[in-house]
């Protein structure tokens, strides 16, 4: 049997700072272009829409290939990487990445269902009061959208925390630097290593479940303060 005492519990810790720093740069990128979404009518909206979602459709495998021909050596951003001695590829960022590009699409839509359910009656009296856009943003229009931002921030970091096709591309295998607990319960498993997986699979279903029920602990909040 197994014993989780001698196992290299590595992964846990780079799965919780992956998760969480992939986290912070989806609510900032989320948030900001989901506002920016909602005031713009020009055009092509449906496409550039099209475009900011699609990750939450495409297969992981996908998304790593299209992340390694932007960030390898012979990609465009690559290359200037390269030119600055620094490689993306292969790194704990390479990690970052991968799961900013997978998550984002939940942060930007949940972000923009609660920006558009505000009603622009409150926005256009603070302006017609004479309050900065800035202030109207940060203390009218994101209180009033927090609910939705804060479910976002729960459904972003569970989803950063499983994602393993796009990292395992982008970044590897390495163990203490990027192999994260889906990485480390793939190659436990090809190793025949199955009640390792199973330890591990435990694990981040914790992880997991804690997040999800600290979403439906929020929205039952929210309910009983309305």
């Amino acid at each position: 049997m197994e014993n989780i005492t001698t196992m290299d519990l590595s992964p846990i810790w780079v799965s919780l700072k992956t998760a969480t720093a992939a986290t912070l740069l989806t609510f900032f990128l989320g948030v900001s272009i989901a506002y920016w979404m909602v005031g713009y009518q020009g055009r092509g909206k449906s496409i550039i829409d099209g475009l900011l979602v699609v990750p939450l459709v495409l297969p992981p495998t996908v998304i790593g290939f299209g992340l390694l021909m932007l960030l390898g050596k012979h990609g465009p951003v690559g290359k200037v990487l390269s030119h600055l001695g620094y490689s993306i590829i292969f790194s704990w960022p390479a990690t970052v990445i991968a799961a900013v590009v997978v998550a984002f699409p939940l942060m930007y839509q949940t972000a923009r269902g609660a920006f558009e359910q505000i009603e622009p009656s409150i926005i256009n009296a603070a302006y017609t009061l004479g309050v900065s856009k800035r202030k109207v943003f940060w203390r009218i229009i994101v209180p009033l959208a927090w609910p939705g931002i804060v479910a976002g921030i729960i459904l972003s970091f569970a989803r950063a925390l499983g994602e393993f096709g796009a990292t395992l591309m982008l970044a590897g295998n390495i163990p203490g630097r990027t192999q994260t607990i889906p990485i480390a319960i793939y190659f436990a498993n090809a190793a025949g290593e199955t009640e390792k997986a199973l330890i591990w699979v435990v694990i981040v279903l914790t992880i997991s479940l804690t997040s999800v029920f600290g979403l439906n602990y929020w929205r039952s909040y929210q309910s009983y303060r309305r």
